[in-house]
């Protein structure tokens, strides 16, 4: 009878966990609806969104590597505490330090030419960058890749958003 009970204890517990951290996923995007930088819905990204939490407490929910790389640069006196993104295929939280990077590839990237997409299980980062292309790669490496495209980046998402601002009065007839 003590092992049922325990047994059940123990089922009830991992539930709870992986509930946990659904709610906690559910939670970043209620309350980081949007991207500070650029404004895109984090939850249409959540396959690529990211959370910073810094040691002083605060937190800020991102879009994407490049948004991530754009809030690290601007606040240099803060230390992360935790870096937290999106997997690509099951848009779950997870540590971004220990995921597995896909870098590059025939899939378009958010906010960036170059993509970069975060992995739980190695072995579907694999399977991704095997379809898709892409090298594989770990945190520090897609990071470091993020910072030298920022320029060519940030240039193209100015020359989109200023295409898109030319179109607008043209769709509406003014």
């Amino acid at each position: 009878m003590k092992t049922k009970s325990f047994l059940l204890l123990a089922i009830f517990l991992g539930v709870l966990l992986l509930s946990g951290n659904v709610l906690f996923a559910q939670e970043d995007i209620q309350k980081h609806k949007s991207c500070p930088y650029c404004g895109m819905d984090r939850e249409k990204f959540a396959h690529s969104r990211m959370l910073i939490m810094y040691d002083d407490g605060s937190e800020v929910g991102l879009c994407s590597l490049h948004c991530a790389a754009v809030d690290l640069s601007l606040k240099l006196d803060k230390m992360p505490s935790s870096i937290w993104v999106g997997d690509y295929n099951t848009k779950k939280l997870i540590d971004a330090e220990k995921a597995i990077w896909v870098i590059g590839g025939n899939k378009p990237g958010v906010m960036s030419k170059n993509a970069k997409w975060a992995f739980e299980k190695k072995e579907d980062a694999e399977a991704f960058a095997k379809y898709n292309m892409g090298a594989i790669s770990m945190f520090d490496q897609a990071v470091k890749v993020t910072y030298q495209d920022m320029y060519s980046d940030t240039k193209m998402i100015r020359d989109k958003r200023k295409m898109m601002k030319t179109q607008k009065p043209a769709q509406h007839g003014n």
